[in-house]
């Protein structure tokens, strides 16, 4: 199987799984507080909110990955504080690429996850909270293991959307080879080469394998988690 893929073939196929993984962990925690909010709370400016959270969706990924430049750029406002104060460069960088990828896929992954929330009986939290039980236990103990299938799902679909990036990515971090270099940027500087269709086919391939195999893992997590929520 080594012998399938060339050496650049090999980076941008390990390049992508970093970043998706990066970018599912990284946007996680925060998807599910903000789908939290988004579900649960009332307070002003709650739509302004809901309708950044889902920004991504609707601009062209093109545009995104601009605004990541000019704000995270060494020249940026916040580029230029992250390089100063701790030496972290994110444009032209794999972290980068895994930031862009986390922004695009943050809204699938909300969404995934606030329709969970909603989906729970506010009567049990309520009933907890008669029990003596804190805000934050009653969210570890009840809210959060009824909404795991939820949270799988918006997990693999951000990981899914992340490794399939491209807009967003490529603006905001090019397509060096061996360095910011992912799938989706592979196949589009192989379409720009004569005779690299053999390659690029190797490559879709590979993407359309690992988008089934997490949606089929995420698929099995969630029946098994569920069938243990229901005992």
């Amino acid at each position: 199987m080594t012998d399938m893929f060339g050496p650049a073939e090999w980076a941008a196929i390990w390049l992508s799984l970093r970043v998706a993984l990066v970018a599912m962990l990284g946007a996680l925690p925060l998807a599910v507080w903000v789908a939290f909010v988004l579900a649960r709370k009332v307070f002003p400016g709650r739509q302004l909110l809901n309708g950044l959270v889902h920004l991504p969706l609707v601009l062209p990924p093109v545009v995104t990955g601009y605004l990541l430049l000019v704000v995270f750029g060494r020249q940026g406002p916040v580029g230029a504080l992250l390089y100063d104060i701790f030496g972290i460069t994110l444009a032209f960088r794999w972290t980068g690429a895994a930031l862009a990828a986390a922004i695009m896929a943050f809204p699938l992954m909300v969404r995934a996850i606030r329709l969970a929330i909603e989906a729970v009986d506010p009567g049990l939290e309520d009933a907890a909270a008669t029990l003596g039980a804190s805000k934050r236990r009653i969210f570890a103990t009840v809210t959060l293991p009824l909404i795991l299938p939820g949270v799988l799902a918006g997990a693999v679909l951000g990981f899914a959307k992340a490794l399939g990036e491209f807009g967003a990515t490529i603006t905001f971090v090019a397509a060096i080879p061996g360095q910011t270099q992912t799938i989706p940027s592979a196949i589009y500087g192989l379409l720009q080469v004569p005779g690299g269709e053999p390659a690029v086919l190797r490559l879709v391939i590979v993407s359309v394998v690992l988008a089934m195999g997490a949606l089929m893992i995420s698929e099995w997590l969630a029946r098994r988690v569920a069938r243990r929520v229901g005992r």
